[in-house]
């Protein structure tokens, strides 16, 4: 596999930055070639045409249906990461959502 691109967003990029360290860090004992880039909502457009993956934070649920959309248009699949996973840093679980994202 070539090394995937996920972007990450929340409010502000900070909470976000720590799953990203997460994930990379699972990643890599997995011998998976994962970018994980974390930032603001306000950024997507910045990255979008650039990943292979785009996630968001729970608390931004309220943002799906247009990061859906934009997802759509760029061929890029795009999730919501559930409140336990997001809540607790949980890398590896992470890391499942993203390779199942990846599959489909």
């Amino acid at each position: 596999m070539n090394t995937k691109n996920v972007l990450i967003i929340c409010g502000g990029g900070a909470s976000s930055g720590f799953l990203a360290q997460k994930i990379k860090k699972a990643a890599k004992e997995k011998g998976i070639l994962l970018n994980v880039k974390a930032r603001s909502e306000a950024e997507v457009g910045d990255y979008i045409d650039n990943i292979d993956v785009l996630l968001f934070g729970p608390h931004l649920k309220y943002m799906e249906e247009d990061l859906t959309k934009i997802g759509k248009e760029y061929g890029v699949p795009v999730a919501m990461i559930d409140q336990t996973t997001y809540g607790s840093l949980d890398g590896d679980k992470a890391l499942e959502m993203i390779l199942s994202l990846l599959k489909n």
